[in-house]
């Protein structure tokens, strides 16, 4: 696939605003970078731009992940279960998203981020419990939220951070902030397994996925500071991330239905 110069330049930019979404909600990196890839960057393949980000996330992800690392947020054993039975997931779920079309599939990702996040923007009063953890009572209930977030993550070529972090929440009842450092190990592991899957189809673009991922570094970053500071109000981080899944949802439906019926 060849892009012009300014769309590489863009791909920089977009990874920049993926990252900072990634290290602020441990989410949102691939709701943002697949449009970012198909309307601001220009990729002409929906599928190039599912491949290509998920790779992207990946790594962006395991950078930010450091950054939780030190400040104390990872609860590595749940972690660990959601990331083993999402990677199943995983790798079911994207051998049927490529058999899907490109512009439907965009289309019902972004009706899916619609009922996550009124979920989200619903549990904004939950502090959580800062002292849960994944024992054998609560296995049973992560690993299935973790496969079929994988599912979901591996159909529609993203991350998953979205769905993983009120999965989190839900199945463990740990707090928003926990479960956002936590939700990046299994966003890395799911957006690897999309990425490899599609690889073997040759539907990753590898200089625009370097680019993405150097942006991605630095707004990591950032974002991670500004989590920290998010997490001391009750309910910002909830309502931040329901907000950020409202308005690029409703963005990515109006392109769609307009391709759709065009």
């Amino acid at each position: 696939m060849h892009l012009e110069p300014l769309q590489y330049l863009l791909g920089v930019l977009s990874g920049s605003v993926v990252g900072l979404t990634l290290g602020m909600f441990g989410g949102g990196g691939s709701i943002m970078a697949v449009p970012l890839m198909v309307y601001l960057v220009g990729v002409p393949n929906p599928h190039i731009a599912i491949g290509t980000s998920a790779f992207a996330v990946a790594a962006n992800a395991g950078a930010n992940l450091i950054t939780h690392a030190r400040h104390g947020t990872v609860k590595w054993r749940c972690a660990a279960l959601y990331s083993i039975a999402g990677i199943v997931g995983a790798l079911a779920g994207s051998s049927l998203g490529k058999a899907i079309d490109g512009q439907k599939l965009l289309l019902l990702f972004a009706l899916l981020m619609l009922v996550v996040g009124a979920l989200m923007f619903r549990a904004r009063g939950d502090g959580g419990n800062p002292g849960a953890e994944c024992n054998i009572e609560k296995a049973p209930k992560v690993l299935g939220f973790g496969a079929l977030t994988g599912a979901f993550s591996g159909f529609f070529g993203i991350g998953g951070g979205f769905l993983i972090v009120p999965g989190l929440v839900a199945s463990t009842g740990m707090p928003i902030l926990n479960a956002i450092g936590s939700s990046l190990v299994a966003v890395a592991a799911f957006g690897l397994t999309t990425s490899v899957n599609y690889a073997f189809s040759g539907l990753v673009d590898w200089p625009l996925a370097l680019l993405f991922i150097t942006g991605g570094v630095f707004g990591g970053y950032v974002g991670a500071l500004a989590t920290r500071r998010l997490s001391t109000k009750k309910g910002a981080l909830n309502i931040a991330f329901a907000c950020l899944i409202f308005i690029v949802a409703i963005y990515m439906i109006w392109r769609g239905v307009g391709t759709l019926l065009a």
